[in-house]
């Protein structure tokens, strides 16, 4: 599932507005050898990982030896000055490095300190799958007091992953049709209702076949990670220093599983959680309970701001006014085009990020005053905004074609209504919106991985995992179940708080120990709880 609405994407899984549409450096340096050769994953794929590993290799010593031709960036990549762009070549399959070529977008910033002070390169992805990163060095120019000390030491780099954006980008859909609404109500009142989801959700995998085969069987999540190795190789760098948030998070494993020797520091932030037994269908299906749970933290604090919200004064009557809300769309879209699909892609803007509550919670209280206007600008999709609707199609496209290219999904219907009717009855708010987004995963055109043995190898240097307690997209037990993976890894849990993506936040009891870990590479002697960062206002 989601990030945020289509036309904010930021973290997380997917993209929300899309649920029912089916839904410098100096000198080159050379790279080292790809290290952890074989990963063993069990399933006598030994050759092929042998074959990508030395493909990936390869690549990373060509790459070194290129480096990127910085400049100023294109002005439609909105990136101020003095942001570089740039780009690094890699091959489509890495199985066949002298093959195919794809360029991937690069953008840096230079460290903010002396020379001496200087780390190198800290390379971040934000997530999606699907999202770019390339607004990481904007976090310089607009002068960020979180990062400001990080800025000192290191040089901040963005990319656009494989299929996303200025990278090679895929589509599964027409843009302007994939953004129209209203979509139908994800919740199905008949069977009828499933067969024309069923048949949506085949018709967009077909569409990604159509449209992107070329690169559908090589948007995996391991391929991305052996393109950020070519991205350090490139870079000048001997090591890699990482941040990756959400979807970010699983990359990072699979790149510390895969060059374990290659890593300097690495920080994880609201973690996937990597057991093959939960890439991608199970993963989901635990973000529908973990929604639900952030939903009513949600619903608590509108009621506790009753004096500004008149929604009610209990968590009972402001899911009574959801309730009305719904159904009211659901006889009538708002303004002809906010039916339910489009109010739940607003409204989990709210379980997603704290700094959505009280925005959310005024639209929702205007509304209920009578002014239905400011929720029908807030969650209807803009036409005439061609390019956030081209940016929007091609994230759910990446979103969609990693999550079901990287691991085997049911092809049953049977599993899928089972899964989804039970979670539903308990876990309204999300369940069936987001069955309806993955489905094509169910028809996928091309071959399914099997998701990689996430774990410990030699070389690989304590990880720093942070991790809200409450989180709806990437639940706890994700980063538990990294922690064990990854030994000698720190967690640092913020306790009784919820919102995705803790680094960015101001809670001075993560943001130090993430300076001082990016900065001397040093992690507590135990893992750490934190008090939540400062609750919302209305």
């Amino acid at each position: 599932m989601s990030t945020s609405s289509i036309r904010r994407r930021t973290t997380a899984f997917g993209t929300a507005g899309a649920l029912v549409t089916a839904t410098l450096i100096a000198g080159a340096v050379s790279a080292p050898a790809a290290s952890a050769t074989t990963p063993a994953d069990g399933h006598g794929h030994a050759r092929g990982w042998d074959r990508e590993a030395r493909g990936a290799a390869v690549a990373a010593a060509r790459a070194a030896r290129a480096g990127i031709d910085w400049a100023d960036c294109a002005a439609d990549w909105n990136l101020p000055k003095p942001i570089q762009c740039g780009y690094v070549t890699v091959p489509l399959d890495y199985a066949e490095p002298y093959g195919k070529q794809i360029k991937l977008a690069v953008d840096r910033i230079g460290n903010t300190g002396s020379a001496g002070e200087r780390q190198g390169a800290l390379v971040y992805n934000p997530g999606g799958p699907g999202a770019s990163g390339l607004r990481f060095p904007a976090r310089v120019t607009n002068k960020s007091a979180v990062w400001a000390k990080t800025a000192k030491a290191y040089d901040f780099v963005g990319f656009d992953p494989r299929g996303v954006g200025h990278s090679a980008p895929i589509s599964c859909a027409d843009p302007q049709e994939f953004v129209k609404a209203p979509k139908a109500d994800p919740v199905p009142g008949s069977e009828a209702d499933k067969r024309a989801q069923r048949a949506l959700a085949r018709e967009y995998a077909e569409g990604c076949l159509e449209r992107s085969g070329e690169m559908l069987p090589h948007m995996t999540t391991p391929n991305t990670a052996r393109d950020l190795d070519v991205i350090r190789a490139a870079l000048g760098e001997k090591k890699l220093n990482y941040l990756g948030v959400s979807y970010g998070t699983y990359l990072g494993a699979v790149y510390g599983t895969l060059f374990p020797g290659h890593v300097r520091r690495m920080v994880v932030d609201s973690v996937v959680n990597p057991s093959r037994d939960k890439i991608w269908y199970q993963a989901n299906l635990d973000q529908d309970v973990a929604f639900e749970g952030r939903w009513k933290d949600w619903q608590d604090w509108v009621a506790a701001n009753d004096a500004a919200y008149h929604l009610g004064d209990t968590r009972a009557e402001v899911q009574d006014q959801w309730l009305k809300l719904r159904a009211t769309a659901a006889k009538e879209p708002l303004g002809g085009v906010v039916g339910p699909a489009e109010l739940i892609s607003f409204f989990q803007s709210a379980p997603y990020y704290d700094s959505a509550w009280a925005s959310t919670a005024e639209i929702f209280s205007k509304y209920v005053a009578g002014d239905t206007q400011a929720l029908v600008d807030a969650a209807a999709p803009d036409l005439s905004d061609t390019a956030g609707n081209a940016s929007a199609e091609n994230g759910n496209a990446v979103y969609t074609a990693v999550e079901c290219t990287d691991a085997k999904w049911p092809t049953d219907w049977k599993t899928w209504d089972r899964d989804n009717t039970r979670l539903h009855r308990d876990h309204p708010f999300m369940t069936w919106a987001n069955a309806w987004m993955n489905l094509p995963c169910a028809t996928w055109p091309v071959k399914q991985q099997t998701p990689l043995n996430v774990k410990t190898g030699k070389g690989l240097p304590p990880v720093l995992i942070v991790q809200s307690e409450r989180d709806a997209a990437t639940p706890y037990e994700g980063a538990v179940e990294l922690h064990r993976r990854f030994e000698g890894s720190r967690l640092i849990t913020e306790r009784d708080a919820g919102s995705h993506g803790v680094t960015g936040l101001v809670n001075p009891c993560v943001n130090d120990r993430v300076d001082t870990y990016l900065l001397t590479g040093k992690v507590d002697a135990r893992d750490v709880t934190c008090a939540p960062h400062a609750t919302p206002k209305p």
